[in-house]
């Protein structure tokens, strides 16, 4: 067979497996990922379903472990639209708790393990919940917020019982393994919400996104066809789990299809590939820091002994694309791009390096995308007709993705947020039509002649470090709270040889302000990934006539010492303090002798 024309199916044989796998759902059907559970528990009774550092738990034994959480959710009598957090490690329980809880029709907020403080309050606070279950690591996160917490929540330690009276112990083993009888009418369908995962958006805390059972099983089905997966297939997980990537599509895709997820709870550079390689795994997910990570290691003599046929993530730059693909023998990469409440994906199943992906024209009216311009703030840009302009092929715009009506199935519904008014920030109305509606990615891109996209940056408030989306809102509010800071502007930088954009706050500060005083505050109120690296203080900030902070130039003016007369410092993470710049510091750091 030629090895050319076998390329060129691959894509249009993905895109085929995806749409025939999501052709049979609806909105309306009281089918679920909970249901499907049963019925592959069923028919892979004993095959291993997840394989954990600790225990490997079978297709049956994940169907018994969720209808126990099933009963728990049953005698505290939660109901459909009842909100459960969770904050646990990846582990088999963590799919098993909100399966069981969402079947009932609870809706389960998947809580970032990193928050704490100020982040945490507001996320459990934005998802009004009657429960808060949390494993004993994360206990003492939610107890150091509880007074600020409503006083109606009802606290589980899983797994364990807890020293504080203020918490319940949830033991799912005084619970019965037996299905739950299914009700009739059914009590939820596949248009309701199941989880609530967080995204920072483009602006302010992170926002609690809606994620329907129909999304669940869409994922989980479109990503199968996408990935090719059968029931000889290992998936190695590292990605965490209270994301749509790592917690659902990575999970969901591989489930449905009867094969097995190995699931660590954190990526490890050093043991990556002799696990992967001990684990027999045929597939993993990543994202761009990951594959980073790796590159820029030590070669390893399992590096290539593994059994991989094909990675799946999104992120990953041309810059190390080849590097990666090469060193690692890997045979095919399958980048994407998508958002967890966004209705504009896009798969990169040609393998073309650098690319987000690439719409099939014979699909161009099922996926509407559309890349409009903007101006230097990130507002689009109108003509004399009120219309958004499109971009020329090359030319950089927002990605924005047309709205189909509620009741309408397929990729470009789009469910919005817990937040009304975040929810219609996000909707761009009158595009190219009155009355047309088009959900802003807040993404610039842009695309080439033979229609592949290109990510570009972020519009507005957030920037991606360390695979995590970082609200510069949230960052500064964090730094005006330190003792002397007077007014604090955050945004990302580039730095040589890392992924995405490392924090940087240019601050003007006054009486009592000490550097070491802001680094303990940051240390306090924010994950490591959401801290500034780099930090600027200034005589004064510019600002805009609304009285808005301007940080268009000083991003462009990055970490260079000596602009303006301005100090800058480094967060030197080794020695655990601020290292002011002087030229030979920026020049290790931009030459990437300096890791981060």
């Amino acid at each position: 067979m030629d090895p050319g024309s076998e390329r060129a199916r691959r894509p249009a044989a993905a895109w085929a497996r995806a749409l025939g796998n999501i052709a049979a759902l609806d909105r309306g059907s009281s089918k679920t990922l909970p249901y499907v559970l049963d019925d592959l528990a069923e028919a892979r009774g004993a095959h291993p379903a997840l394989e954990s550092e600790f225990e490997s738990v079978t297709y049956a034994a994940l169907a018994a472990r969720k209808n126990q959480y099933a009963r728990w959710a049953q005698q505290q009598n939660i109901r459909p639209g009842d909100a459960v957090c969770l904050l646990m490690p990846n582990c088999p329980d963590y799919l098993a708790a909100w399966l069981g809880i969402t079947q009932l029709g609870g809706v389960v907020a998947l809580i970032n393990t990193n928050l704490a403080s100020t982040a945490l309050c507001h996320a459990i606070t934005t998802s009004r919940p009657h429960h808060i279950i949390a494993a004993p690591g994360y206990v003492r996160h939610v107890a150091e917020v509880r007074a600020q917490l409503p006083g109606d929540i009802r606290f589980w330690q899983n797994g364990t019982a807890s020293d504080d009276p203020a918490w319940f112990h949830l033991d799912r083993s005084r619970y019965s393994v037996r299905a739950l009888d299914r009700p009739a009418p059914p009590s939820v369908v596949a248009r309701d919400t199941a989880l609530l995962i967080f995204t920072s958006g483009t602006t302010g805390l992170p926002k609690a996104a809606r994620v329907s059972h129909y999304r669940v099983l869409e994922w989980s089905f479109w990503f199968a066809g996408m990935m090719d997966i059968g029931p000889a297939d290992r998936l190695y997980n590292c990605l965490p789990m209270y994301h749509s990537t790592g917690g659902v599509a990575a999970l969901g895709a591989v489930l449905v299809k009867g094969g097995t997820v190995v699931v660590r709870e954190r990526f490890s550079a050093s043991g990556f590939w002799e696990d992967v390689a001990e684990q027999a795994c045929t597939l993993f997910l990543y994202i761009g820091e990951l594959c980073r990570y790796l590159v820029t290691a030590p070669a390893r003599a399992a590096e290539t002994r593994h059994c991989l046929r094909l990675c799946c993530g999104n992120g990953l730059r041309g810059d190390i694309w080849e590097a990666f693909q090469a060193r690692f023998r890997i045979p095919q990469i399958l980048e994407f791009y998508a958002s967890t409440e966004g209705n504009v994906a896009l798969y990169n199943c040609e393998g073309r390096p650098g690319a987000i992906g690439h719409v099939p024209s014979f699909l161009a009216h099922r996926f509407p995308v559309a890349l409009i311009a903007c101006d230097e703030l990130g507002a689009p840009v109108r003509g004399e007709d009120g219309h958004c302009l499109r971009c020329a092929v090359g030319a950089v715009g927002e990605a924005i993705g047309r709205i189909v009506a509620a009741d309408d199935a397929g990729p470009r519904l789009f469910e919005g947020y817990t937040d009304a008014d975040a929810t219609d920030r996000k909707v761009l109305r009158d595009v190219f039509a009155p009355g047309d509606a088009w959900f802003r990615t807040g993404d610039l891109m842009r695309r080439d002649k033979a229609g592949f996209y290109y990510f570009v940056d972020r519009i507005g408030d957030t920037f991606r470090w360390k695979g995590e989306n970082v609200s510069t809102t949230e960052v500064a509010e964090a730094i005006c709270r330190c003792p002397g800071v007077t007014a604090a502007v955050v945004y990302g930088v580039a730095v040589p040889g890392a992924e995405g954009r490392a924090g940087m706050a240019a601050l003007t500060v006054g009486a009592g302000f000490a550097l070491d005083c802001l680094r303990a505050t940051l240390v306090a109120q924010l994950p490591s990934y959401a801290r500034p690296l780099f930090v600027r203080i200034c005589a004064a900030l510019e600002t805009t006539g609304t009285f808005k902070l301007v940080k268009g130039a000083l991003a462009r003016e990055g970490f260079a010492p000596g602009v303006g007369g301005d100090e800058f410092y480094v967060d030197d993470l080794a020695a655990g303090g601020f290292r002011q710049i002087d030229k030979n510091l920026y020049q290790s750091i931009c030459e990437g002798r300096i890791r981060f």
